[in-house]
């Protein structure tokens, strides 16, 4: 199933997507968002696919208003230099272990909604990374069980105020920015994907132009080492996020370098999962 989160009525509301159409879920007496779908467990899942085969009144996809897949989640895990080519470019060595930080959902807003780049920094760069939706709670997930854990997949841009980033050795003031990453467009339930979503093509454009090119097989951990890894300090639960780290080609990193201003747009397009699309504004 593809599911995804939008305005209706003034309020959020969940989708099915069936080709260029939308059927309301929350209107079939659903849940209104994906997390609390989620935390139903595997029948409410069950519900969502039925109502999708059976509902007879659909909205069109051209007309939504998008929000984030996933609105309030109790944790958003993002994983930092987790491809080897990323590593180098960065002056970093290949990590032994995941590198690890946050992100708060106030940081990031839907397909088709600007993202900002905050008027004290002009080093706002992109970063295309493929995002994990976590389906089952659990603590200490061994790592031959952790796809189990997950109900699927959507696209991430990490969006980052370089200049603020590297202030301390800690990331999160570069990172966590009010509307300055992405998610969406959807929801891809795992079993529409290869296990773990590897080997698709993952691709960053600025102004069409590719800039990130790379596939997920390359990821240093794969998903089932990020799950298993991430629930070691605390139980994952349905609705958590893992940001799944973006390969190189950042701006950053570039000669000359290259960062987005108002007026850009960026997507970032990952095969199987889908598009995410995003015009660039200035903030206050």
């Amino acid at each position: 199933m593809r599911l995804l989160a939008f305005q209706h009525n003034g309020k959020p509301t969940l989708g099915l997507r069936l080709d260029k159409e939308v059927v309301n879920l929350t209107a079939e007496g659903l849940p209104a968002t994906l997390d609390e779908l989620l935390r139903a467990g595997p029948d409410a899942m069950a519900a969502a696919k039925r109502a999708g085969d059976t509902a007879r009144t659909r909205l069109p996809l051209s007309g939504i208003d998008w929000l984030p897949p996933v609105q309030s989640p109790s944790k958003a895990i993002a994983v930092g230099l987790n491809y080897v080519d990323h590593a180098a470019e960065s002056k970093f060595d290949p990590p032994t272990y995941p590198v690890l930080f946050h992100r708060f959902p106030s940081s990031w807003v839907g397909h088709n909604q600007p993202i900002v780049r905050p008027h004290v920094s002009t080093q706002f760069d992109y970063e295309g990374e493929l995002l994990v939706v976590i389906g089952k709670a659990g603590r200490y997930i061994k790592k031959g069980d952790a796809l189990n854990h997950v109900a699927g997949y959507s696209v991430f841009n990490d969006g980052s105020i370089r200049d603020y980033q590297f202030k301390s050795a800690q990331w999160m003031m570069g990172k966590n920015f009010d509307r300055s990453g992405s998610f969406g467009p959807e929801f891809v339930t795992a079993d529409e994907l290869p296990p773990g979503a590897a080997g698709l093509k993952l691709q960053t454009r600025l102004n069409g132009t590719v800039l990130q090119d790379a596939n997920t097989r390359d990821m240093i951990f794969d998903v089932a080492t990020l799950v298993s890894v991430c629930s070691e300090p605390f139980a994952l639960q349905p609705g958590d996020i893992i940001i799944a780290g973006t390969p190189s080609g950042v701006g950053l990193a570039r000669k000359p370098q290259v960062f987005m201003k108002a007026g850009d747009v960026c997507e970032v397009e990952i095969e199987g999962v889908g598009l995410l699309s995003n015009p660039v504004v200035d903030g206050d």
